[in-house]
C-alpha cells in the first residue's frame, strides 16, 4: 500500500531565533558562528575539553599566558535563553580573549545541552556536573584530569559566573552548592550574575507588564513540565516551594545590571531578595545605567565593557 509523505509543519517557535518542526528538526537561523580554540593565543591560550560523554558535556578552557602563581577558577555559563548560543561561539571566544588577561584567572566556559532538544532541568544538571568535575581536579589522582586546572588553579578560589540565562543558572547552582557537597570538600567562594534572567507571574518595579507573555512563553518553551510554570523556583527564586535564599552556597556574590536592559528590574529585585534573606555572605550590586543587555559580552573592548571586566577582575582577586 502506497504511503504519502506528510509535509513537516511548525509546532513551536520563537520568531527569528528558533523553529521546531513536527519531524523533530530544529532550526536556529540566528545561531552565531563557532570558532576553534587557540592554544597559541598571545594572551589567552584556549583549548576544548570533554567533561562528560554521557551526557555530552564539554567546555572551552582559557589560561592566562605564562601564569606564575595559582589562579582563581571561574566556571562560566553562557546566555541565550537556555535554547541558543554556545561556549564555542565567536562572540564568547572574543570576549574571553579580552577578559582573561585583565582578570588573570582560569575560565572554564561550559557547553551545556540546550532546550528544546534537552528541556530544563538538563542544563542545570550539566552545569552542576561541570562544577563537580572542576572540583574533582583538586584530588591527588583525578579520574578525568585537566593539567591547566591541576597545575595553575587555586581550588580555594572557585567561582561561578554567567550572563542572562547563564546568570539564572548561577543562582540555581549556588543554591545547590548550599545543600550538596562538592568533591574533596571544595567550597564555592563566589558567584557572578550578569544581567540574570528571572521572572514571575507578577511584575516588579518599573517592569513593562507586556514582558510577562514573552517570558512565560519562553519558560514554557524550555521547561514545559516546570511545576508552577513561570513561578517555578528556578526562574522565580521566591516562588511556591522555593528554598530559603539564605542557603546560597557561596561567600560572595555580585549582581550586575544595565539601565537599558529589559531584565534590569529583575536583577535589582533579585539583589534585594538576597539582601533581605538573611544570607551571611558579601553582596554587591553593579549597574551601568546607559548600557543594554550583556553589552560587555558583545563589546568587551568598549569603555563600559572594560569597566565591568576590570570590576569583575577585582571581585575575583579581592
Amino acid at each position: 500500500m502506497a504511503t504519502t509523505d506528510v509535509p513537516k509543519h511548525i509546532i513551536s517557535e520563537i520568531p527569528t531565533y528558533i523553529t521546531v518542526y513536527s519531524d523533530g528538526t530544529v532550526d536556529r537561523p540566528r545561531q552565531p558562528p563557532t570558532v576553534p580554540p587557540n592554544p597559541n593565543h598571545p594572551n589567552s591560550p584556549s583549548k576544548d575539553i570533554i567533561i562528560s560523554q554521557n551526557p555530552n558535556i564539554s567546555a572551552r578552557i582559557y589560561l592566562p599566558k605564562n601564569p606564575t602563581t595559582k589562579l582563581p577558577i571561574l566556571v562560566f555559563f553562557h546566555g541565550g535563553g537556555f535554547f541558543f548560543e554556545s561556549a564555542f561561539s565567536k562572540v564568547h571566544h572574543e570576549h574571553f580573549n579580552i577578559f582573561i588577561p585583565l582578570a588573570n584567572s582560569i575560565v572554564v566556559s561550559v557547553e551545556y545541552r540546550l532546550a528544546p532538544e534537552h528541556p530544563l532541568p538538563a542544563c542545570y544538571n550539566d552545569c552542576w556536573n561541570s562544577l563537580q568535575w572542576v572540583a574533582s581536579n583538586s584530588a591527588k589522582n583525578p579520574v578525568n584530569p585537566e593539567p591547566w586546572l591541576i597545575n595553575h588553579g587555586d581550588f580555594n578560589r572557585v567561582f561561578i559566573g554567567g550572563a542572562s540565562a547563564g546568570g539564572n543558572i548561577v543562582h540555581n547552582i549556588a543554591m545547590r552548592a548550599g545543600s550538596e557537597a562538592l568533591p574533596n570538600d571544595v567550597k564555592l567562594l563566589g558567584a557572578i550574575l550578569q544581567h540574570p534572567l528571572f521572572y514571575s507571574s507578577y511584575p516588579v518595579g518599573l517592569e513593562n507588564v507586556k514582558l510577562k507573555d514573552f517570558y512565560s512563553y519562553l519558560w514554557n518553551f524550555v521547561y514545559p513540565s516546570a511545576p508552577g510554570g513561570i513561578d517555578n523556583p528556578m526562574v522565580n527564586p521566591v516562588g511556591i516551594g522555593a528554598p530559603s535564599l539564605d542557603g546560597l552556597g557561596c561567600d560572595r556574590m555580585i549582581v550586575c545590571v544595565a539601565g537599558k536592559d529589559k531584565l534590569r528590574e529583575r536583577g535589582v529585585w533579585y539583589y534585594e531578595l538576597i539582601k533581605k534573606s538573611g544570607w551571611k555572605g558579601k553582596l554587591e550590586l553593579f549597574e551601568e545605567e546607559d548600557e543594554d543587555h550583556v553589552y560587555h559580552i558583545f563589546h568587551p573592548e568598549s569603555e563600559s565593557g572594560q569597566k565591568l571586566i576590570k570590576h569583575l577582575a577585582s571581585f575575583l582577586h579581592e
